[in-house]
């Protein structure tokens, strides 16, 4: 698969606004080492039939105001490459532990070859000066709310890569949260699965320790369902799967819970 029908297919409704800038901006700088290679450009292979459709085009509005378009696997998948250069470079310094991490769960999740389309990606897309806010903005005007703290998830997993979550990605990530319409005390529960903190498991709940034992089933019950990995089966199989991760550690929280408070 070449890079520009990879990233053709990986765009969806990023075309336009800042999403849209940013790839722009590191397709053509592919484009520009193609020409200095000598590669036909993308323009000179299509047909007159190709040339009139535009991959980039975006899908048709939302019809309520209230309902947003179905988040794809490629809108999740730029999204993350965005953001993910923002928290690497968070505290200064690209980390390649960091880095890898990001290589290897692209190719845990979308096999080698596209994998290294999105790497090639991510490092274009990683020397440029990002407004974290726009950016933002756009994802959560566009992307659903549980695609959005899958988004979340795999950033803590980012900025663990290297062995620590440094205080100024914690700061970057909150910021993030914030921009991209996720509560506090949903931040607070993706947080603690990254953290060994007193109370882990009821923060992951989200509830406080002095609950009854019914408010911490009834929580359960509700992250149960707010995170199942169901809730982002049209994502695609690969992030279904990473998905699965979340709702593992509210199963573990609560069995901790109830071991430790001997009740079934």
């Amino acid at each position: 698969m070449s890079f520009a029908k990879w990233i053709g297919g990986a765009i969806g409704w990023s075309f336009g606004g800042p999403i849209g800038a940013i790839i722009g901006l590191a397709l053509g700088s592919f484009v520009d080492n193609l020409s200095d290679n000598g590669t036909p450009l993308i323009g000179e292979r299509q047909t007159s039939r190709n040339r009139n459709r535009d991959p980039y085009r975006q899908r048709p509005k939302q019809t309520r105001r209230d309902q947003k378009p179905q988040t794809q696997s490629g809108d999740f998948e730029v999204s993350l490459l965005i953001l993910a250069s923002i928290i690497i470079k968070a505290d200064g310094k690209q980390d390649q532990r960091e880095l890898d991490f990001v290589r290897q769960q692209f190719k845990n999740m979308y096999g080698t070859d596209r994998a290294n389309h999105a790497f090639e990606l991510f490092k274009r897309v990683s020397k440029q000066n990002i407004s974290m806010r726009q950016v933002c903005m756009q994802i959560k005007q566009m992307m659903d709310h549980a695609s959005r703290l899958q988004l979340l998830h795999f950033l803590f997993g980012i900025a663990k890569a290297d062995g620590h979550v440094a205080e100024v990605e914690v700061k970057q990530i909150y910021t993030m949260s914030g921009y991209l319409g996720i509560s506090r005390k949903d931040f607070e529960s993706i947080k603690a699965m990254f953290y060994d903190m007193t109370n882990n498991a009821y923060k992951i709940l989200e509830v406080d320790k002095s609950v009854s034992d019914e408010e911490v089933k009834r929580a359960y019950r509700k992250m149960a369902k707010k995170y199942h990995p169901d809730r982002v089966g049209h994502l695609g199989k690969e992030h279904q799967e990473g998905a699965e991760e979340k709702f593992r550690q509210v199963q573990e929280a609560y069995e901790h819970i109830q071991k430790e408070r001997g009740f079934k």
